[in-house]
């Protein structure tokens, strides 16, 4: 398969010491607490997104009062 020898375990190391060298040995945590934490915002849109679109579904969100 010719993906599977374009992204083996070779380049993953290659693409560590790149990363390394540019950004440094302490800055790279720094580097993957901001992406965790964008990806967890991200989610956390996309949840108050689908609670909008369709309120009965949430989970966090309130039902509305048709009550009335």
């Amino acid at each position: 398969m010719f993906l599977g020898e374009i992204f083996g375990p070779d380049l993953l190391i290659v693409v560590i010491v790149v990363a390394v060298l540019i950004f440094g040995g302490a800055a790279i945590p720094k580097l993957a607490r901001n992406l965790g934490s964008a990806k967890t915002e991200f989610e956390k849109g996309l949840k108050t997104a689908k609670s909008i679109d369709d309120p009965a579904k949430a989970t966090d969100a309130k039902a509305p009062d048709t009550d009335k």
